[in-house]
C-alpha cells in the first residue's frame, strides 16, 4: 500500500511598484519610509555637513506586512482604507509601497477584519 500526501502551500512575493502602476482595489503595503533630519541634528559622522543638506534615513515601520486596500490615487498621494477601519494616506516620495498578491492579501485583509470584529462583542 502506498500514501501520499498532497499541500496546497504557495509562497507568493509582494512586488515593488511604481506609484503610477498602483490602482483602486490594490492591497499595498510599506516597505521603505525614508525620514529627513536637518544636518545640524546629525552628530553621528566624523565629517561636517552642509547646514543646508538634509539627511535621509530609510528604516522599516513596525507596520509593515500590514495591508492596506487603495481607494484611490492621486500621485504622489495613495489613499487607502484600513482592515480595521479609517483611513490612512501614503505619500509614495517617503514611503517605498509593494503591492501584495491579490489572494494573499484579500485572505489577511478579511482575518483581519474578523478579528476586530470578535473584539467588538
Amino acid at each position: 500500500m502506498e500514501t501520499t500526501t498532497e499541500t496546497n502551500y504557495q509562497t507568493t512575493v509582494a512586488a515593488r511598484v511604481a506609484g503610477e502602476d498602483i490602482k483602486q482595489g490594490d492591497y499595498v503595503t510599506v516597505l521603505n519610509e525614508i525620514v529627513e533630519l536637518p544636518s545640524f541634528l546629525w552628530g553621528c559622522s566624523g565629517g561636517t555637513l552642509p547646514a543646508d543638506e538634509p539627511v535621509r534615513l530609510r528604516y522599516m515601520p513596525s507596520d509593515a506586512g500590514q495591508p492596506f486596500k487603495v481607494v484611490a490615487v492621486c500621485l504622489p498621494f495613495v489613499y487607502t482604507k484600513r482592515p480595521k477601519g479609517g483611513t490612512k494616506t501614503f505619500d509614495t516620495r517617503q514611503n517605498q509601497l509593494v503591492r501584495l498578491d491579490p489572494d494573499s492579501g484579500r485572505v489577511v485583509w478579511k482575518r483581519l477584519r474578523k478579528s476586530l470584529k470578535k473584539k467588538r462583542r
